[in-house]
């Protein structure tokens, strides 16, 4: 089963805009996602699953906070962990964000979250250096004061396109893959890659 995409007219998060909607089986899905509501979305969350290779080429991952500022994520990690050395040997990540969707009804249903993936180029800042030294206020929240003088910044910068399940649907639209996916440009005006 396709998806269609066809121009209905409706202001639902696009200043006036007119959005596209895409249809299943005839009935209009939610609007089009945008760039700036997936940030927002991005900014809201704080928790992670980050996945990179190894040197020795084996897949990794784990969970992470991490705070946006500006259009990047960062992550306070220790300089002698495994994540500072890996991520700095290939630079290359792939992040998934999950969001908690179903509010009260999820304690009691099994409401699986939405989630946004892509992948960044991320950049290893030792601890005391420009960048870490710079961001050291708006990221404060990610480490105890005793270590944020100590902690290594991981900033993560995202490429192409976000991949989202679930975001901007109703949940029962979460259950027809065509309706719950979409791909949505990390910058705007950039094309999907």
């Amino acid at each position: 089963m396709a998806a269609t995409i066809h121009h209905k007219e409706a202001s639902v998060g696009t200043g006036g805009a007119d959005p596209i909607r895409a249809t299943h089986g005839g009935q209009p899905t939610a609007p089009r996602l945008t760039t700036e509501q997936v940030w927002h979305e991005l900014a809201k969350a704080s928790f992670a699953v980050l996945s990179h290779v190894t040197p020795a080429g084996e897949p990794r991952s784990s969970g992470v906070v991490y705070k946006t500022v500006g259009r990047q994520l960062y992550v306070a990690v220790a300089p002698d962990g495994w994540k500072a050395r890996h991520i700095a040997a290939n630079r290359r990540v792939a992040v998934t964000v999950p969001l908690r969707r179903g509010g009260l009804l999820s304690l009691v249903a099994p409401i699986p979250p939405a989630t946004i993936s892509f992948h960044a180029t991320a950049i290893v800042h030792p601890a005391g250096s420009p960048a870490a030294r710079s961001l050291s206020k708006e990221l404060a929240s990610l480490l105890p004061a005793e270590r944020q003088a100590s902690a290594c910044l991981v900033e993560f910068i995202p490429q192409g396109t976000f991949v989202t399940y679930g975001v901007g649907v109703p949940l029962l639209k979460m259950r027809i893959p065509a309706a719950a996916r979409a791909r949505i440009p990390v910058r705007t005006g950039s094309t999907a890659q």
